[in-house]
């Protein structure tokens, strides 16, 4: 059938307007819209707090809402794999953490490659934690418990925030190293596994700053040291676990991840602001405000961070054989 020729200019020119409308859609500089942050724990934790506290950064800087998303579940996996299965175009993110690097092992089956699936963006922040006792345990110092510990095999009772969490993993690097026998006591979650402490029906917790720090400076627990490799702004006079135990450090930690094939242009803009927003002073003070310190660096920076503490959770969860609740 031949086409009158009004009609054929007409469809000829709808057909050409096509790719310029596409361009200039794709031409509008990014975020054009809302963004999402998934975070993989429920709202109040570290986590949330940290995912809204850049989030609304992220909003003053760039014109557009971040919107935090918790999607809790399946120690994180639950929003790490909705991000994976997101459009690779900036508007899907994920607060990543150090939950992703240890799943990574733990779960054996978890329909994703964190490493391969996740993009890294931006780091944000790290927490060390703080290695904890019950008043009763007659020693001051990390020397001391060691000394304690080899001469009471199986006897010290050792709590965590459960199976697989990350500070069941500092306490259980620390075992390894120290080479020490302690009994493991599960907990669902951090607060139950404080409350044991205090009341003494466990003896030792790798506990965060943030939700011990109180406790300490009322003598209600005691505090040998922290796991970072540097002393805690917050708890200045308390020595860091690797003076005693060379090599050993651990922190949680925090930063943005994006699906994989996110364009270049986004995710160094994700970077650039980010960064921006740790070298702000009122930021900065925000985030120590919660024993936080802040973690900047470029995309290949944090890559390298997530790879590495994802070999070294491996070889604690394969060597002390941990599986999954």
């Amino acid at each position: 059938m031949k086409l009158p020729r009004r009609q054929l200019l007409q469809l000829a020119a709808g057909t050409a307007a096509l790719p310029f409308s596409s361009r200039v859609a794709w031409a509008q500089p990014y975020p054009a819209q809302p963004v999402r942050i998934l975070v993989g724990l429920a709202a109040g934790g570290s986590n949330d707090i940290i995912a809204r506290l850049m989030g609304q950064w992220l909003s003053e800087r760039l014109g557009q809402q971040f919107v935090i998303d918790n999607r809790p579940g399946a120690g994180g996996n639950i929003a790490t794999e909705a991000v994976v299965r997101a459009p690779s175009d900036g508007y899907t993110l994920l607060l990543v953490g150090s939950a992703n690097a240890i799943n990574a092992t733990l779960y054996d089956k978890i329909k994703f490659n964190f490493l391969r699936d996740i993009a890294p963006a931006a780091s944000i922040a790290r927490q060390p934690f703080v290695m904890l006792v019950h008043p009763s345990v007659p020693a001051k110092t990390v020397p001391e418990f060691i000394a304690y510990a080899k001469t009471n095999p199986g006897k010290i009772s050792m709590a965590s925030a459960g199976i697989g969490s990350a500070p069941h993993l500092a306490g259980e690097l620390f075992k390894m190293m120290a080479r020490l026998d302690m009994v493991h006591v599960p907990y669902r979650g951090a607060a139950p596994a404080l409350t044991d402490l205090l009341g003494g029906q466990v003896q030792l917790y790798f506990a965060g700053v943030a939700s011990s720090i109180e406790y300490i400076r009322a003598g209600k627990l005691r505090a040998l040291a922290v796991t970072s490799a540097t002393r805690s702004e917050v708890l200045p006079d308390i020595p860091v676990v690797g003076e005693f135990v060379p090599g050993y450090e651990t922190s949680v930690w925090f930063g943005i991840g994006a699906p994989r094939n996110t364009p270049a242009e986004i995710i160094d803009k994700l970077n650039k602001e980010i960064n921006a927003g740790l070298a702000d002073p009122n930021v900065k003070a925000r985030f120590a405000d919660l024993g936080n310190t802040v973690l900047p660096g470029s995309t290949a920076d944090f890559g390298k961070f997530i790879a590495d503490e994802t070999e070294k959770w491996a070889k604690v969860i394969r060597g002390a054989n941990i599986k999954p609740e």
